[in-house]
């Protein structure tokens, strides 16, 4: 029940969070800013993923969908990528933050289980996975048959 209770209190922050920054604008502004970058959709996507990974490093993954999901995905729209493939992007993101130091709560999980050894070792060992997230991040951007291949389908 308490950890419900700290997600929840997490989503309603999160929520308060995205209110406050479309009300002051700054939702607007950030939109704005990624669309007026000049560098075409390819550009502007590397970008969002350059921040994903970053932002990945320091916010807890709700966290991190809650407060880029109502910024992003308008400009994804509008650039005519999928929606829902950019949402698997995304998710893959997401799911990278897991697994990269400071934050990454699944590191922090196994050297809870080790019960031994350090932290470092836990890190190293979480690294080949994050690369090669970031390599099926790229496959997506460059296939994105890849994820679209079966809700095509049906």
């Amino acid at each position: 029940m308490r950890t419900t209770a700290l997600i929840m209190l997490v989503v309603i922050g999160a929520y308060v969070l995205n209110f406050v920054l479309t009300a002051a604008g700054v939702s607007r502004a950030l939109q704005d800013l990624l669309q007026n970058l000049g560098l075409g959709a390819v550009g502007t996507l590397l970008v969002i993923v350059l921040i994903y990974i970053v932002l990945g490093f320091f916010i807890e993954t709700l966290s991190l969908m809650v407060a880029t999901i109502p910024i992003v995905v308008p400009v994804i729209v509008q650039l005519g990528y999928d929606p829902l493939w950019f949402g698997i992007l995304m998710i893959l993101l997401v799911e990278m933050a897991l697994i990269t130091p400071p934050v990454g709560l699944n590191l922090y999980v196994v050297q809870a289980a080790r019960k031994a050894g350090s932290f470092t070792d836990v890190m190293i060992g979480a690294a080949p996975y994050a690369v090669a997230m970031l390599v099926m991040a790229g496959l997506l951007i460059l296939f994105p048959a890849i994820a679209l291949f079966l809700p095509s389908n049906l």
